[in-house]
């Protein structure tokens, strides 16, 4: 890929999830060796911490300009993601360690998996109102203009999009599409707005139980390779691109 999506947005960044069908046993001996095992691939996640909802956080102790690991555990999922990541590779070989280890540290196996998925996202920063740029940048020339840009339209206040597709005939991949406003009500009523990032957002979801014959690893794999063409031929040129543009030139 000649250019890396970083170079699309204001900051891109990944995560995936998988979620099991039973509770992780989140006991003190194990976690600590799981972690320990990824701090030896990943010296600099060192700063582990309990969050206020209970979840337990491995991440990399950096500034947040720069790229950043980091991998959280749930009650009954797995997390993992990379932000500002310089390549396609670094999240490969993020989700290869983890999905190696994790089912011989967290005892978990195939039958306990219910889905993974995959998430690319790329923020745009704009101050402004989130949802009139969605709503002018892709309804324009669309049937949809006459309900939310029509002379008894004031401000659009609610615009994302979200499409989800089937990538095989029996459902078991799919994709979905998502554009994220972050405008609130306030804002627009007083014309106060802050700068925010106006997400977009591409997530990969691989279900089990349809005769699936690869490892976690195999399968996160597959969905990034999905993902980065996805999001090459598909996302950027048509989600983000616009975006980018239509905030440019408000600016």
């Amino acid at each position: 890929m000649s250019e890396f999506f970083g170079s699309f947005c204001d900051e891109f960044y990944t995560s995936t999830r998988l979620f099991l069908k039973l509770d992780l046993p989140l006991e003190r001996e194990t976690i600590l060796h799981f972690f320990d095992r990824i701090r030896k691939e990943f010296p600099s996640m060192r700063k582990f911490r309990r969050r206020d909802d209970g979840c337990l956080m491995l991440e990399e102790d950096a500034d947040p300009s720069s790229p950043r690991r980091w991998l959280r555990l749930d009650a009954a999922s797995l997390r993992f993601g990379h932000s500002s990541p310089s390549d396609t590779d670094s999240i490969r070989q993020l989700g290869a360690v983890i999905l190696e280890h994790a089912p011989y540290h967290l005892t978990f196996s195939e039958l306990d998996f219910d889905h993974l998925e995959v998430v690319y996202g790329f923020d745009l920063e704009y101050q402004g109102n989130h949802d009139q740029l969605v709503a002018e940048t892709f309804w324009a020339d669309h049937p949809l203009a006459s309900l939310a840009l029509g002379d008894d339209a004031h401000q659009v206040i609610d615009a994302q999009p979200y499409l989800g597709i089937a990538l095989t005939p029996n459902c078991d991949e799919q994709a979905y599409f998502e554009v994220k406003s972050r405008t609130s009500t306030y804002e627009v009523r007083t014309g106060n707005f802050e700068v925010q990032p106006l997400s977009v957002l591409l997530t990969l979801r691989q279900y089990w139980g349809f005769d699936e014959d690869r490892s976690l690893v195999e399968v996160h794999q597959a969905l990034c390779d999905r993902a980065d063409l996805l999001a090459a031929d598909r996302v950027v040129p048509t989600l983000v691109n616009p975006l980018a543009q239509a905030i440019a030139s408000r600016s």
